[in-house]
């Protein structure tokens, strides 16, 4: 068995032995199960947001920052829950991070091709890249490691789009 299969294994054991709450935060740390997919969860737990970004922008800003910050309280506590029941450090399945991220990276950016593409990718790139000090910032303990260093990615990439829309529109 491969180590991605005994993965999802232990994963799905876990699952089926929790309590409630763990049930519920190993559902939404994984971001209603797209951190589960075999490849590249993180970038799919980010694809997966779209939605979630698309729909904030519809609303305003009081909704985009009632969820930013109900999403992070959630994601930390998500995430540090499923990171004790599976037993490893940052688990690549434990996906609501990427989303309180491109959240950020997001946040009061026009709706349009243009900065959610680009914030998708200078998320992904700061996110997996790690410059300094979100490497540093992942070094937190629990829960609050896990989702720190992607919203600092977050923030970088949310910087990073807005100097490419200052560019483009002057």
């Amino acid at each position: 068995m491969s180590k991605l299969q005994s993965d999802n294994f232990s994963l799905k054991e876990t699952f089926r032995k929790s309590d409630f709450s763990g049930k519920i935060a190993l559902v939404l740390s994984t971001w209603f199960g797209t951190g589960l997919l075999p490849v590249a969860p993180g970038t799919f737990g980010t694809l997966a947001t779209v939605p979630v970004v698309l729909g904030l922008s519809c609303l305003g800003i009081w909704y985009s920052v009632f969820a930013l910050i109900t999403i992070t309280g959630i994601a930390v506590w998500s995430s540090n829950l499923s990171r004790q029941l599976l037993g490893r450090n940052d688990p690549s399945e434990v996906v609501i991070d990427e989303v309180a991220g491109f959240l950020v990276t997001m946040f009061l950016l026009p709706r349009a091709w243009l900065p959610l593409c680009s914030g998708f990718i200078l998320f992904r790139f700061f996110d997996i890249l790690k410059p300094y000090p979100i490497k540093k910032v992942e070094r937190l303990k629990g829960g609050y490691g896990i989702v720190m260093d992607d919203l600092l990615a977050g923030l970088y990439a949310h910087l990073g789009v807005r100097i490419i829309l200052f560019f483009i529109i002057t």
